[in-house]
């Protein structure tokens, strides 16, 4: 088993659709521009409501990334 080692950042995606969404948006973005990243955990969601409704989910999330 290799030894590896992570640097960890924070994120934050939105969506109207759902709060997976979100967190595809967020990955998806931070993938264009950032390598090796490699697992997530939700640490905050967050949503908007307008007439009673789910209008907009915000999720925030850590990412890590896999140092070379």
């Amino acid at each position: 088993m290799s030894d590896h080692v992570y640097k960890q950042i924070e994120l934050t995606g939105s969506s109207p659709v759902s709060s997976d969404d979100a967190v595809k948006t967020a990955i998806a973005k931070a993938s264009k521009t950032l390598r090796n990243l490699h697992w997530f955990e939700v640490t905050e969601t967050r949503g908007q409501i307008e007439n009673d409704k789910v209008t907009y989910w915000q999720v925030t999330i850590k990412v890590g990334l896999r140092i070379d």
